[in-house]
């Protein structure tokens, strides 16, 4: 983090490491003595009070000190197994203290020797006893690293074991100098009252004696929020410095506003905007007009409203000779968007475009002219909009919906096809506000909180397999009300196969036993792009009653008359893909069910995840509750690239900690200086130290 010797000394020369331990270490990224030294400890136990051994009792986790009265190593019949017996007494009485398979401890813990045991104290036929406890031989000062003191607890790293890594800690801070460089603005540091760099590291790892255990474990005394504070800044203060770099950058072709586009604005909008899509619309609109090029995330839960929020910029962008590009992770959502907005433009004098893979090649070429020339105006497509024999005339504006399905390098390739565009990110899967300030910390971000009037909030069962029956009546009352219904089944990629052919027997099963006088079709992701768009256009149409699917249908599939979602195995799913799923059904002004079918056993998380998504319908609370359960990294179903490696810090349990390092790094960017080794540190070693590649 600084150029500070003592702290970028290799690990292989301290004291006890040498080459073996090095490599150990150095695997899991511990190289230096700064990347030890910032490597926290996982927990801390109190070891500061010793117990006389009368006292103890059994179950409790204690500290005790006496002198080693007997000892004794005993073989077994198992080969090379032995165990370590030892007798400890203290004024009060004696306790046994069992160690197995270290038949080392007989040359160390010898009659007569003073020591510290702390651990768990059992209880057997011959009264308590320790098993495995830590030991620490008693010298002039019992004030070790392992008792008689809040000791700290390390994960294991190779070879490398927790009391190692304590010896080494102690090592390390010990040749630290009385005071370290601060990467940290003196100011942040003086207004909110941080604790000294060198301070808060050895009282992390050692802390004083009148330290809190309790706050200690919850990882919120004064020297732990320091050091997570100070990684959360230096990350933040790497986007936002960025973030302002890019903000000195003009686009050539900046859009304006006037009544004209206000009239052709309220021309194609097919119902009033919603509050939250009225200040969303403003908040782009706003940044389209400025000089930088736009980087905004729009935020919406399902069936929010977006695509529209997302036309009325294309509209402003088209309206000042721009050409626009909406890109969308499938064929069935592309094809969507192109007929929704082909319908709303139909009256303008603009022209859009599809293109997909399976786009026939004779208008393939036609479409890619008229893209070059500029006569089509607005361009839909999945992914193969960035295939490089594309080219636009005039590209102004890029719209990239579920943009967490794309890859970095694909958003980048479709933004470089025009001269510094403005870029409108779109997501239906609500992102807690911890990870919108780590993936997404170089953007703006919109949100729309409410929903179109005349939707009814979809009701939402957790149902048992043995409920199956009552289910199905369910269904075929809402078919016989004239509506349709989903029946999902769960794709895992291990077992593909396995699942699809269960989805296809299901379809069979549903159509020649239990709905025989309605149609059923099967949708899933194998399927050829032309037969999924005839079966989906069929559903679309009212023609096909009961869509039998596997996940394909997660993202975007618009039909308003379907009133039930009815997924298998529910149990199995993720919670946010889940609520995607549930979004599926209440898009018209009936009442609509989602069914969550579960079968038994499930694991204590399938069922906070059913649970939660049984509790509410707000997207972003079922959001923070899913990466609650499934942690930052896991959170979109794969490691996202645009998260960073932290060391310290815990996106779920530092959050707050995070929204003050994301304002405190915007304020100090914003007057326009960085301390000379916060500018070195950002342009030489951000990306390294948090692993990270752009997302906007």
């Amino acid at each position: 983090m600084t150029s500070d010797p003592s702290l970028s000394t290799s690990l292989q020369f301290l004291k006890g490491v040498g080459p073996r331990k090095a490599a150990d270490l150095a695997r899991v990224g511990l190289v230096t003595v700064e990347d030890l030294l910032y490597r926290l400890p996982f927990r801390y136990e109190d070891r500061s009070r010793m117990q006389s051994i009368v006292s103890l009792r059994p179950g409790a986790r204690a500290a005790v000190m006496g002198e080693i009265k007997s000892a004794q190593l005993a073989t077994t019949r198992r080969r090379g197994f032995k165990i370590f017996h030892a007798v400890v007494g203290d004024a009060s009485g004696a306790i046994r203290c069992t160690w197995m398979n270290q038949a080392f401890l007989a040359d160390i813990l010898r009659p007569h020797v003073a020591v510290v045991m702390f651990g768990d104290v059992k209880f057997d036929s011959r009264g308590l006893h320790f098993l495995n406890p830590e030991y620490e031989l008693v010298t002039d000062d019992v004030s070790g690293v392992r008792t008689g003191r809040v000791v700290p607890f390390y994960e294991k790293t190779g070879s490398v074991t927790p009391n190692m890594q304590r010896t080494l800690t102690r090592s390390a801070i010990d040749q630290l100098g009385p005071e370290l460089p601060d990467l940290l603005p003196a100011d942040v540091v003086t207004r909110l009252q941080l604790m000294p760099r060198r301070t808060a590291i050895e009282a992390s790892h050692f802390p004083p004696s009148d330290a809190s255990v309790e706050a200690l474990n919850a990882f919120r005394t004064t020297a732990q929020r320091r050091m997570i504070f100070e990684e959360f800044f230096l990350f933040q203060i790497g986007h936002a410095w960025r973030r302002h770099a890019g903000s000195v950058e003009v686009k050539p072709f900046v859009p304006t506003v006037d009544d004209r586009i206000r009239a052709a604005a309220a021309k194609i909008l097919p119902f009033r905007l919603t509050p939250g899509q009225r200040d969303a619309v403003k908040e782009i609109v706003d940044d389209m007009r400025c000089p930088a090029p736009m980087h905004r995330l729009l935020q919406g839960d399902v069936g929010a409203g977006k695509t529209i929020v997302a036309l009325l910029a294309a509209l402003v962008a088209m309206e000042n000779g721009l050409q626009v590009a909406f890109m969308a992770p499938t064929e069935i959502l592309a094809g969507q968007h192109y007929g929704n907005i082909a319908r709303s433009l139909s009256q303008s004098r603009f022209r859009v475009g599809l293109l997909t893979g399976s786009t026939p090649g004779q208008r393939k070429q036609t479409l890619l002219a008229d893209i070059e020339r500029g006569t089509t105006n607005l361009i839909v497509g999945t992914h193969a909009l960035v295939q490089d024999t594309i080219r636009f005339h005039k590209l102004g504006l890029v719209v990239i919906d579920e943009q967490h399905r794309f890859g970095v390098a694909q958003r980048a390739a479709l933004q470089a096809k025009g001269l510094r565009p403005d870029v409108l990110l779109m997501t239906a899967t609500p992102i807690p506000r911890t990870l919108a300030l780590t993936d997404y910390s170089e953007l703006d971000v919109s949100k729309i909180p409410d929903l179109p009037p005349g939707r009814t909030p979809v009701q939402t069962m957790v149902q048992p397999e043995s409920r199956r029956q009552d289910i199905y009546q369910l269904v075929r009352d809402e078919l016989d009300r004239g509506r349709q219904a989903y029946v999902i089944y769960p794709l895992v990629e291990e077992s593909e196969k396995v699942d699809l052919k269960s989805a296809t027997e299901m379809a069979d099963h549903l159509q020649a036993d239990v709905f025989q006088a309605y149609r059923v079709a099967l949708l899933h992701g194998r399927m050829k792009p032309d037969a999924k768009d005839r079966v989906m256009a069929a559903f679309a149409a009212g023609q096909i009653h009961i869509l039998v699917s596997t996940t394909v249908v997660e993202v975007g599939v618009d039909v308003p008359n379907a009133s039930v979602m009815l997924v298998e195995h529910a149990e199995r799913f993720g919670l946010s893909q889940l609520h995607q799923l549930r979004g599926r059904v209440g898009r018209g002004a009936w009442a609509s069910y989602c069914v969550l079918l579960y079968q038994s056993p499930w694991t204590d998380d399938a069922r906070e995840r059913l649970k939660a998504l049984g509790s509410t319908n707000d997207g972003f609370a079922i959001a923070e509750r899913d990466l609650e359960l499934r942690g930052p990294g896991d959170f979109f179903g794969t490691r996202q690239s645009g998260l960073p490696r932290l060391r310290t810090g815990d996106l779920v349990r530092d959050r707050e900690i995070m929204e003050e390092a994301h304002r405190e790094a915007r304020r100090v960017v914003s007057e326009g200086v960085l301390h000379p080794e916060l500018q070195a540190f950002v342009e030489h070693r951000w990306h390294q130290q948090f692993g990270l590649i752009e997302v906007g």
